[in-house]
């Protein structure tokens, strides 16, 4: 599969836009900028809410919805995917008039099925009527193989085969830094959980080489149609599943993976990260330079458009405008 044809793939779900009751789909034109909503906020239920209706964005009605978090782990947030965010997320989802909705990961290294235990997960399934996929329980047909031309994976890598087919894909991560070689863990990293476990020794193995690289060329088998980021608490050092924290009370939600990250390694500078992050300007990380190489996102900060509600926000938006800039 070539990149012309993993592009034509990854758009097949972005379509019709529509309004619901709640006013948390709206309808709306093909942006010329990476638009990223900005709330601020330590209420995740309401930042999702607020944060989703600022972003509009392609409504979830009559789809069906799978939702990709950030379960490498059962650490508290932003350790993982805080259970009030996802709850919240499945909730507005549902209500916007889903067909389904469908929650999948893979852990690693702790078993995936006793990181969802030990997060409750399978009960808030029940509770809420999802359905929930363990990707290391995957059968070997469960998985979709993708060796793209320029890739730095030995032999090409493979995706959960729910991901890569899903007609409505929602990734929602956290805000961190990432201790082994990742530098840090937003929504182009998320990535690495779609992927199966036998190939984290080949990741891992490239941290002083090409691991930045081939973290985002993980993203050319997908693309979400929306992106929820959770940024009420950071790890400004360490990570992914424990570190250093700070309160940073913000929630993201974007359609451009490059642009989600980039005004998210905006707020870790704002915070103060560790040197990783602060001595690289924004758009000269790797994630993001092979991101912006395969045509994943936006190639420059001038072309990503932060918005938000109240005063607050936009106060803060503004800040982070600036350090966009400034890289």
């Amino acid at each position: 599969m070539n990149r012309r044809e993993f592009l034509k793939t990854s758009a097949s779900g972005a379509a019709a836009f529509s309004t619901t009751r709640m006013g948390l789909w709206p309808a709306q034109e093909a942006a010329k900028t990476a638009k990223v909503a900005l709330v601020k906020t330590s209420d995740r239920a309401k930042g999702v809410e607020d944060v989703l209706r600022l972003l509009g964005g392609p409504s979830p009605k009559g789809k069906k919805v799978f939702i990709k978090p950030n379960f490498n782990t059962a650490d508290p947030a932003p350790g993982s995917t805080h259970n009030d965010t996802l709850r919240r997320l499945v909730e507005l989802i549902k209500s916007g008039g889903a067909a389904g909705v469908t929650v999948g990961d893979r852990s690693g290294p702790p078993k995936t099925a006793q990181v969802l235990a030990d997060k409750g997960i399978p009960a808030m399934a029940k509770e809420l009527g999802f359905d929930l996929v363990n990707f290391e329980e995957l059968p070997a047909d469960g998985w979709v193989h993708f060796n793209p031309p320029g890739n730095h994976w030995a032999g090409g890598f493979d995706v959960a085969k729910p991901v890569v087919e899903a007609e409505y894909l929602v990734a929602t991560c956290c805000l961190k830094t990432h201790g082994f070689g990742g530098i840090y863990t937003m929504s182009l990293k998320l990535a690495v959980g779609t992927t199966p476990k036998s190939l984290m020794r080949e990741l891992h193995g490239a941290r002083e080489t090409h691991m930045r690289r081939m973290i985002a060329e993980i993203n050319l088998a997908f693309k979400p149609q929306i992106i929820v980021l959770d940024g009420v608490e950071a790890f400004v050092d360490g990570g992914p599943s424990t570190g250093k924290k700070a309160d940073a009370g913000v929630f993201l939600a974007g359609t451009d993976r490059v642009a989600v990250d980039a005004v998210g390694l905006a707020v870790l500078k704002d915070l103060g990260a560790n040197e990783a992050v602060m001595s690289k300007k924004i758009f000269e990380q790797e994630q993001i330079q092979r991101a912006v190489e395969l045509g994943l996102g936006v190639d420059t900060p001038g072309h990503i458009d932060i918005v938000a509600g109240d005063a607050a926000a936009k106060a803060y938006a503004e800040k982070l405008r600036v350090l966009l800039a400034k890289g």
